[in-house]
């Protein structure tokens, strides 16, 4: 069972590394709101037929409680598009992913998982690694607006990891999945009706792909996250990370500094920490649909 949670969680990082690098290249053309309706339009159809195809309910239980995951959602998805277009793929990633180490916090204080030692260790290891990358001649992050928005994002996705962590109790992975574009659609309509461009055909299929490949990553998260705890869950999303910068040099061509790679390190190394040391729990099981 443990080892299965570790597993979509890892189908979960291929999925989301496949999205960011679909989402910077359609962001050369087509502004940021455009491409969040585009993918809560796609995964919105995609989760729809997935519930029906599963005989289940798609509204839930726990209504209110699967709307403020859709908010929170819809928050990290918007923040984070947005430092994708504005900063290196590399270092948006790794800021990113100080996720784990705020829903090991989150956890700790919300749901009460244990996680001991390691959390001071971790935190500290995390503060050293956002240093790194977003210094002015270490890392490569240098647009103050774009890192703040990449840190809103991972705060913000770090807050709905240990909602769906909280809804697992009752509620099926495919209707919290569901939640998340039923709610972002409406919401980023008048932001994409803002600054509206006329997609040509290959950013028709950017767009088919940004959903295709965050459904993948949506579905496997929410399983993994139903099977794990969320601080061991959410670390092997650091894979992520190197996906990302393999995909920047091949790509852009571009080398990540050695500060975003000594940030990478840090983080990754707080977090592995708290995976290590924090004490197993049982599977969270379901009592709903």
């Amino acid at each position: 069972m443990r080892s299965r949670g570790v597993a979509y969680m890892a189908a979960s990082a291929c999925g989301f590394s496949a999205m960011s690098v679909l989402v910077k290249l359609a962001s050369a053309r087509l502004p940021t709101g455009e491409i969040v309706l585009a993918r809560a339009l796609v995964t919105l159809a995609l989760s729809y037929a997935m519930v029906k195809r599963a005989d289940l309910s798609p509204w839930g239980t726990q209504r209110g409680r699967l709307v403020v995951r859709g908010l929170l959602g819809f928050g990290g998805l918007a923040c984070y598009y947005l430092a994708l277009a504005w900063l290196p793929l590399a270092d948006a990633t790794v800021l990113q992913n100080t996720i784990p180490l705020i829903t090991t916090i989150l956890a700790w204080w919300i749901l009460r998982e244990r996680v001991g030692w390691a959390a001071a260790f971790a935190l500290a290891c995390g503060l050293g690694g956002v240093l790194l990358v977003v210094h002015p001649g270490i890392g490569s992050a240098r647009d103050p607006a774009g890192v703040a928005v990449a840190l809103c994002a991972a705060m913000m996705s770090s807050t709905a990891y240990v909602t769906i962590r909280q809804l697992s109790r009752t509620e099926h992975p495919l209707v919290i999945v569901f939640y998340f574009p039923l709610v972002a659609a409406p919401l980023s309509l008048p932001w994409a009706a803002y600054d509206f461009v006329l997609p040509r055909l290959l950013d028709w299929l950017l767009l088919a792909g940004i959903g295709v490949a965050t459904q993948v990553g949506q579905v496997f998260l929410t399983m993994g996250l139903s099977l794990e705890r969320a601080a061991r869950a959410t670390s092997v999303g650091y894979l992520q990370v190197a996906f990302a910068m393999v995909w920047q040099l091949v790509i852009w061509g571009q080398q990540p500094s050695w500060g975003t790679l000594a940030g990478a390190s840090l983080i990754i190394a707080g977090t592995l920490a708290v995976s290590a040391t924090a004490k197993p729990d049982a599977p969270i099981a379901r009592t709903g649909t």
